[in-house]
């Protein structure tokens, strides 16, 4: 079978992206063709041919032409003729679902939405980001109307897609690579490397609001009153220069933010911290709760979107406060 997968990116940067990836050794495995079209990669793969569509250079710009993707009638098309031989086409996140919905009309096509979903609107703080990601979810629902099949990578996701549009389908978490993340892997070097003393805190994600970082620099606070020792470490992206720019200012000492982190480091910091922590306060699924529980390692949350379902080691908090986060990581320690 020839499959089309459709992202906007495709990334190492991204938790989706990443989950593409992986996807693509299975379909490997099965016999299929597979291609990859997205706007920009920085991922290389040998497991599927990977067709770049383009789109602006600056940031601002990415994100209007991705929101109002549909206004350029010429670049869909354009796209849409490139499927025309294709037996199925899966789509992640908009706007390839326009891609996607279209193909399906034009060519027949199978057409899969494989939901990671999108943060709540009125996480964000910008009256700007809001209003984007509104229109965001609305386009979204319009475009994945004529799907075939709807995939989810958590059961809260089908919930609140059925809650939004009627719409349901299947639950597939996300596989996680054991060979990888393995409870018996060393993280001395990383202690070493940043002069880490326990206990060692750490988060993995994207530098967001929605992300809470500044919820988790608060409660790390608390947490440093009583364990001067203590040092948080923060692996991520940072996406949102003013955010960025704000958590800077308001940062303490031994705090950590490495930046992004190569693959085949990731597990040993993991390997180095005695427990994961993360203030977020919306996941579609959360991987690095499931990374860090395949690595024996405790993990402390708010009890919100998919976390009930993911955690398996560690404590689930049911006040969104930063007092309350820390005194669910002071009952892990």
């Amino acid at each position: 079978m020839k499959i089309a997968i459709l992202n906007p990116t495709f990334s190492k940067f991204s938790g989706i992206d990443r989950l593409i990836e992986q996807n693509l050794k299975t379909f490997k495995e099965q016999g299929h063709e597979v291609t990859v079209f997205c706007f920009e990669k920085d991922i290389d793969t040998n497991l599927a041919e990977v067709v770049t569509l383009g789109m602006p250079s600056s940031v601002f710009m990415q994100r209007i032409y991705r929101l109002f993707y549909f206004l350029f009638p010429w670049k869909v098309n354009n796209a849409v003729n490139q499927l025309k031989d294709f037996d199925k086409v899966i789509a992640h996140l908009y706007p390839m679902t326009i891609i996607a919905s279209k193909a399906k009309k034009k060519f027949n096509l199978k057409y899969t939405y494989h939901d990671a979903g999108v943060a709540h609107p009125n996480l964000f703080r910008k009256l700007s980001e809001r209003i984007y990601l509104k229109l965001f979810t609305r386009f979204s629902d319009k475009s994945i109307a004529n799907a075939d099949e709807l995939i989810f990578i958590s059961d809260f996701l089908r919930k609140e897609m059925n809650k939004r549009t009627g719409q349901t389908g299947t639950v597939e978490y996300v596989p996680i690579d054991k060979e990888r993340f393995k409870p018996d892997i060393n993280g001395k070097n990383i202690k070493e490397k940043h002069n880490l003393t326990s206990p060692v805190l750490l988060y993995v994600g994207r530098i967001s609001p929605h992300k809470n970082i500044h919820g988790l620099l608060e409660a790390f606070k608390i947490i440093k009153n009583k364990h001067k020792n203590s040092t948080l470490v923060i692996i991520g992206k940072q996406t949102f220069p003013d955010y960025t720019k704000e958590l800077k200012a308001i940062t303490k000492e031994s705090v950590i933010f490495t930046g992004f982190v190569p693959d085949k480091l990731l597990p040993y910091y993991y390997a180095a911290s005695d427990l994961y922590v993360t203030a977020s306060l919306w996941e579609g699924f959360d991987i690095p709760i499931v990374e860090a529980n395949t690595m024996n390692k405790k993990a402390v949350c708010f009890d919100i979107g998919s976390h009930k379902e993911v955690l398996k080691k560690g404590t689930l908090v049911t006040t969104l406060t930063p007092e309350a986060l820390a005194e669910g990581i002071e009952k892990e320690l």
